[in-house]
């Protein structure tokens, strides 16, 4: 049977190579709780080659999603600070397979609250061969934690639960949502984070960042293009695609 290192390094020659791998199957037998054993082996990896965990990102936030998977509960997975891209900063098409873009809503977390917040753009990107998986094989992939963008903090205003959204391609709008559609409320990503992520004896430091979820479907990215989020009240983040 195939362990869970194996699984691993499977999915961390993938990224780091830039080739796509089949998916896992389902000879292998991975379940949730085997997929984040892999997920924490994938991490330790990059943390191993210096990268530092600055914090978590939530998936399957949206009720649609959630039904989509079959699944009733929202999958987490964990950030590094080499994923982290400038507000305006570039993203090099040759160190990603088929990266996708997706507006989200972001949460710096300090004494197990929530002290300030940000518009953010989450960039993900599956090493699987045509961006397909199950739920464990995607929780196996970090969730498919490629690279974030944050804008300027900022203190949590009213109202945070039905804030229009939209993401832009070159000046040309792409996707329009709410931050309702992130578990219909946003700041809820804190208690299911620090529950689910604690189950597995992973918490959030002072000074964490927390991705609450996307809050309309991902676009493929391709080069030369401008990318900008902005969530109402919050402002923008915008990265850049380069080749």
């Amino acid at each position: 049977m195939t362990t869970v290192d194996q699984l691993a390094a499977r999915l961390d020659a993938a990224a780091t190579s830039r080739v796509a791998v089949p998916q896992l199957g389902a000879d292998v037998g991975l379940d949730v709780p085997t997929a984040y054993q892999v997920q924490e082996a994938v991490v330790a990896r990059r943390v191993a080659r210096g990268e530092r965990p600055v914090g978590l990102k939530l998936g399957l936030t949206s009720r649609a999603k959630m039904a989509q998977m079959g699944v009733d509960e929202v999958i987490w997975g964990r950030l590094t600070d080499a994923m982290r891209i400038p507000d305006g900063g570039t993203l090099r098409l040759a160190d990603h397979l088929h990266p996708k873009a997706e507006p989200e809503v972001a949460f710096l977390v300090e004494g197990g609250a929530i002290t300030a917040v940000a518009p953010a753009i989450e960039v993900i990107d599956s090493r699987y061969v045509d961006f397909r998986f199950t739920l464990p094989e995607v929780v196996a992939d970090n969730t498919s934690a490629s690279g974030f963008v944050l804008g300027a903090w900022q203190p949590v205003p009213a109202g945070i639960d039905n804030l229009g959204v939209l993401l832009e391609v070159d000046g040309r709008a792409v996707q329009v949502g709410s931050t309702a559609a992130i578990l219909g409320d946003p700041r809820r990503a804190l208690p299911d984070a620090v529950r689910l992520a604690g189950a597995y004896g992973v918490d959030l430091a002072d000074g964490a960042v927390l991705l609450a979820g996307a809050a309309t479907a991902a676009v493929p990215l391709r080069g030369s293009a401008h990318v900008r989020v902005t969530v109402e009240k919050l402002g923008t983040a915008s990265l850049r695609v380069g080749s």
